[in-house]
């Protein structure tokens, strides 16, 4: 058996949110929207990765999501320019990563990242 994917299921009553967040400031594309389910991706090959951890590292929280970008700088950008509060950062780590959390619509932890 091979796992081909991992989801990450978010629960909201506001679609509308998710699509601000996700689709209009980190540029994923809507791949289904059947009203009760909106599904945001990328065409982009992933590899499929879960983590856990027993905090975010530099003493941070454990984020809900980790998302990688290739202009970590452009991603942080358009989350102030969206009025999105950043919770850590931006910082460069030692363990090769330049980092930020937000919070998402839901109060989700979201750490955004590009390896360096």
């Amino acid at each position: 058996m091979t796992v081909r994917r991992i989801v990450a299921n978010i629960g909201t009553q506001d679609a509308a949110a998710a699509k601000r967040f996700y689709q209009d400031v980190l540029g994923l594309d809507v791949l289904m929207d059947q009203g009760w389910i909106v599904t945001c991706g990328s065409d982009e090959r992933m590899q499929v990765q879960i983590s856990f951890m027993a905090q975010g590292g530099s003493g941070t929280p454990v984020p809900d999501l980790s998302i990688e970008v290739d202009d970590v700088e452009a991603a942080l950008d358009a989350m102030k320019a969206a009025g999105f509060a950043i919770e850590y950062g931006p910082v460069d780590e030692p363990w090769g990563v330049r980092r930020f959390y937000v919070r998402d619509p839901f109060g989700r932890l979201v750490n955004i990242l590009s390896h360096r």
